[in-house]
């Protein structure tokens, strides 16, 4: 038996470059963070930053913080970025603002999923239920006229005023809550409209067609309706929200949604409205919060804030009587329903004194007359 030898050529051990690592002048530095696990190009509100933080902050880009050679996109008039000069009011440091609602693209997809399937299971329900047949032919014929105008106040809100202001403000920060903002509008108007078909393939005497002519003709509702069409002329981004958010809602949408319909609702045999207009209100309670933590930063602002809460009480002055003449002529509606179990006067009362807490909490006040 043989043994096969090895070649000597191949006997020896093969060599091969070794990789020669050396110090690359920016990864020889230190950092004060160089130890650190994480970085962040901004100071968190608390010890640690939030996910909302982490994906929202500094994702648009700013001169006074990252581009120092300015703006690295304009339009056409010369213009570049995002003019802090769309607004009246000013601030040492846009980028202060924090949504205390820490909305991002997974709240919102999540938050507005969990709204519209709690909607469709509740108007499931109440379909195998017939829960639509107990109801008074007054308030059958309120909801179809006048519920069914209110889809148009928030429909015109949401795709007239806030998706109009969301590109506008000076940081994403800002721009991400009115964006969130004009997407609780459109859905709630979705909702509205969907829950009208419903009505009207329902079996009950409900004409799905009756709150176009209300908004276009019915006079209770032709204030509100040029409110709104005033709102959506506004040319100032945080003016916009303001009348909005602060003002009309304060004293016209929470008038009619909370202080009317979820009041008489259940009076009235219908369990399902108000699940669905409570969302509504929910929303409302959402986009208030973000809208004074703004409001309220640029009222306390250090080396503005002064001017700031001068310009908020113009808008004050503005808004107010305008919304409040409209609020007094939906008057006639709060008789319309069978079952009342609240008059226009307290309603409003109650509307009035949210709008003076809100006022308040801003470091603001209102002169009557």
């Amino acid at each position: 038996m043989t043994t096969q030898e090895t070649p000597a050529s191949e006997s020896r051990t093969r060599s091969f470059p070794k990789p020669e690592f050396t110090d690359a002048e920016a990864g020889a530095l230190e950092f004060p963070s160089s130890g650190s696990r994480a970085y962040n190009y901004f100071s968190p509100r608390k010890m640690r930053a939030t996910m909302y933080e982490d994906v929202t902050f500094d994702v648009q880009p700013d001169p006074e913080r990252h581009l120092t050679q300015g703006w690295i996109y304009g339009f056409g008039d010369g213009e570049g970025g995002y003019p802090k000069d769309w607004t009246a009011l000013k601030s040492t440091d846009w980028h202060t603002f924090r949504d205390p609602n820490e909305e991002w693209e997974q709240t919102i997809y999540r938050n507005n999923a969990n709204v519209v399937r709690q909607i469709q299971q509740n108007l499931t329900n109440a379909k195998q239920a017939g829960a639509y047949s107990g109801w008074p032919r007054g308030w059958t014929r309120f909801v179809e006229r006048h519920l069914g105008a209110w889809m148009h106040v928030e429909n015109g809100l949401g795709l007239h005023v806030f998706t109009a202001a969301q590109r506008s403000g000076p940081t994403n920060m800002i721009n991400n809550a009115i964006a969130v903002n004009a997407a609780h509008k459109l859905r709630f108007a979705q909702d509205l409209a969907l829950y009208n078909l419903d009505l009207a393939e329902s079996g009950l005497e409900f004409d799905g067609s009756a709150h176009r002519g209300v908004w276009q003709e019915d006079p209770a509702w032709q204030p509100v309706r040029e409110v709104v069409e005033n709102l959506t002329a506004i040319g100032d981004w945080a003016e916009a929200v303001f009348a909005a958010n602060v003002v009309f809602e304060s004293l016209v949408g929470v008038l009619f949604r909370s202080h009317l319909v979820m009041q008489i609702a259940a009076r009235n045999s219908d369990y399902v409205t108000p699940s669905l207009v409570g969302t509504g209100e929910n929303d409302h309670e959402r986009d208030l919060g973000y809208s004074g933590a703004l409001f309220r930063m640029l009222a306390e602002d250090a080396g503005f804030g002064d001017v700031n809460r001068q310009v908020m009480q113009g808008w004050v002055r503005r808004w107010a009587p305008m919304c409040r003449a409209a609020a007094h002529e939906l008057q006639p509606i709060w008789s319309q329903p069978q079952e009342k179990v609240i008059t226009f006067a307290d309603s409003f009362a109650a509307a009035e004194e949210g709008f003076a807490a809100v006022l308040g909490d801003l470091g603001l006040t209102e002169q009557k007359g």
